[in-house]
């Protein structure tokens, strides 16, 4: 198996046809066809479908493309490694965030890459906390955010702040609080909107429930998009438990209401992560290092509504 041969396989994957990727990868469609025919061959499985429209990838295909991405992601990060030993941080770094994050998370992190580190490329990828664990553990991403559940042992954990859980309501929802705190067994009761398993709060909340001896959660939708549940509670589907912040504008607004859970209280650790067998490129190490100090700068400074600190490292 030759690299060439990924990288040809990518392009194919990519543009869905033969003659489009050639004509990327600068080698004659027939050439192409051969080195995926030898591809194919040594691997025991066909890796696209042929039609008279293009070509599709298989399930092998699909399985395949994950690990060919995250080969020649790591090429090029040695190659720009060797290439930056004396220079300032250089190259492409792929860092994952969940959607209940990237409100918060997203811009303030471009801008400061942006300022601090002006010849790294930053590409963010915004997916289902779910999602991000099998990215980050294949190579697909250098860094991702994650929750500490008690099941990312296999990662590297930079813990960066956490966030308190809230009940939050419609506004006009009849069976909102009128207090300004509400136990966790009360909140449970209430018809709730929560991410499906094993996405977001959906652990820790059903742990806490556990814990407490409390019956689980009454889940009267299944929803892991931040806009789904965004519509559906202000059209009064239901409650949900979050931190507030994916939620701020419709809080500021008056659209919904938020109150305090206690006995206990809710919270989730936000911990960075990257793999614990694939090195850090200096880019990727570079953005990791900055992230830390970011992340306590915005919950100082009450820009990451509901976050509190995590103490830097020694």
């Amino acid at each position: 198996m030759e690299l060439r041969q990924l990288r040809y396989f990518v392009a194919i994957a990519k543009f869905g046809s033969l003659s489009k990727a050639a004509e990327q990868v600068y080698v004659a469609q027939s050439a192409l066809s051969h080195q995926l025919a030898q591809l194919e061959d040594e691997l025991g499985a066909p890796l696209f479908h042929r039609s008279r429209r293009g070509v599709e990838l298989t399930e092998s295909g699909r399985i395949f493309l994950a690990h060919a991405t995250a080969i020649l992601r790591q090429v090029e990060d040695a190659r720009v490694a060797v290439q930056a030993v004396r220079g300032e941080p250089t190259g492409k770094v792929v860092f994952g965030i969940p959607h209940s994050v990237s409100a918060a998370l997203a811009l303030p992190l471009l801008q400061a890459v942006r300022q601090l580190l002006p010849k790294v490329e930053l590409e963010l990828t915004e997916e289902l906390t779910g999602n991000l664990v099998p990215q980050l553990r294949a190579g697909q991403l250098h860094l991702a955010v994650l929750f500490d559940d008690g099941l990312i042992g296999e990662f590297t954990q930079q813990p960066l702040l956490d966030e308190r859980l809230m009940l939050i309501s419609p506004a006009q929802a009849p069976d909102r609080p009128r207090k300004k705190s509400i136990t966790l067994g009360a909140a449970l009761a209430l018809p709730l909107i929560l991410p499906a398993p094993p996405h977001g709060v959906r652990p820790i909340i059903e742990q806490a429930a556990r814990e407490q001896g409390l019956p689980p959660p009454n889940v009267v939708a299944d929803i892991s998009s931040i806009s789904i549940l965004r519509t559906s509670l202000l059209a009064g589907l239901g409650h949900t438990l979050l931190p507030p912040m994916p939620l701020r504008h419709e809080l500021d607004a008056g659209l919904l209401t938020g109150t305090e859970v206690t006995r206990p209280a809710l919270s989730r650790r936000v911990v960075l992560c990257a793999s614990r067998h694939l090195p850090l490129s200096a880019a990727a190490m570079a953005v990791a290092a900055l992230t830390g100090p970011l992340c306590r700068d915005l919950a100082h400074s009450g820009r990451w509504q509901g976050a509190m600190p995590v103490a830097a490292p020694d």
